[in-house]
C-alpha cells in the first residue's frame, strides 16, 4: 500500500493546502478590519474636531419649538447656547451623577425663556451630603444661562430605571421629569449651565465632561499585525511545499 503524501512536517499535503487557504482568508479579513479601523479613526477625529468647535463657538439662542423636530445629536449635541428668562417657581429634580468631585447629583431646574418655551437647565453638581435645597444658591428674577445643549437621556442609568413615583432619577430624562413635575411641554433637550452662569459653590456648573474614546489606531495596528502574521504563516507553508518538491526532484 502506498503511504499518503506528506509535507515537510508529516502533514498530508491536502491538509496543508486547506490550512494555507484558511490563513489567506484570515489575512484578507484582518486587512479589511484594519482598514475599517483606520476609517473609524478618521471619522472619530472629525467628530472630535466638530464638537470642539461647537463648544468654543459663540453662544447662539437656544432652539425654539419651530426647530425642535429637526434636532439630532449628531449635529446639535454640545452646541453652545444661551437662554434669557427666569427659573420657574417649581421643585428642582436631582439625578444621580458621578463626577471628578465624587458621587452626587445633577440639579435640574425648569427655566422659562423669554422666547416663550420651557427648558430644563442642569444647574450643576451637588455632593450627596449637600443635596438639600437650602444648600443651593438661589436665583430670583431675570437670569441669563449659557451652556451646552444635551439630548434627553430616556429610561435611566445602567441596570437602573428611573422611578418617578419614588423620586429616584438615574438619567436626565427630559420628558419623564417634565411629566412628573407637571411642567407641560418642554424642549426635547436640556442645557448644561457653564461655570459663568452657575459659579457655585453649589450647585457647581461647568462640569460637563466632553471626551470620546479613540483607540482605533491601536485596533488598526492589532489587525494589521495579525494580517502580517497570517501572511507569514502562508509563506512558511508554501516554502515548505516548494522545498519538498525540490527534494523529491
Amino acid at each position: 500500500m502506498t503511504p499518503p503524501e506528506t509535507g515537510a512536517r508529516g502533514r498530508p499535503r491536502t491538509e496543508r493546502f486547506v490550512f494555507a487557504a484558511a490563513l489567506c482568508l484570515c489575512t484578507l479579513v484582518f486587512v479589511a478590519l484594519g482598514i475599517w479601523q483606520v476609517q473609524r479613526r478618521s471619522w472619530k477625529l472629525d467628530l472630535i474636531a466638530r464638537v470642539d468647535a461647537r463648544i468654543h463657538a459663540q453662544a447662539m439662542a437656544a432652539p425654539g419649538p419651530a426647530e425642535w423636530p429637526a434636532l439630532n445629536p449628531a449635529n446639535d449635541e454640545y452646541r453652545r447656547v444661551a437662554l434669557q428668562g427666569r427659573y420657574l417657581d417649581a421643585p428642582e429634580t436631582l439625578t444621580m451623577a458621578v463626577t471628578e468631585l465624587g458621587p452626587g447629583f445633577w440639579v435640574l431646574a425648569p427655566f422659562r425663556a423669554d422666547a416663550g418655551f420651557t427648558v430644563l437647565v442642569n444647574r450643576g453638581f451637588v455632593p450627596e451630603d449637600r443635596r438639600g435645597p437650602d444648600e443651593r444658591r438661589k436665583v430670583a428674577g431675570e437670569a441669563r444661562v449659557v451652556g451646552l445643549l444635551r439630548p434627553s437621556e430616556p429610561g435611566g442609568g445602567f441596570l437602573r430605571a428611573n422611578d418617578a413615583a419614588a423620586g429616584r432619577w438615574y438619567s436626565r430624562d427630559v420628558a419623564a421629569i417634565a411629566g412628573a413635575g407637571s411642567l407641560g411641554a418642554v424642549a426635547p433637550y436640556f442645557v448644561d449651565a457653564d461655570a459663568t452662569s452657575e459659579p457655585g459653590p453649589l450647585p457647581q456648573g461647568g462640569m460637563t465632561q466632553v471626551s470620546f474614546r479613540n483607540t482605533h489606531l491601536v485596533y488598526a495596528l492589532t489587525w494589521f499585525c495579525l494580517a502580517l502574521m497570517s501572511a507569514g504563516a502562508v509563506v512558511f507553508l508554501l516554502r515548505g511545499k516548494a522545498d519538498e518538491g525540490s527534494s523529491a526532484a
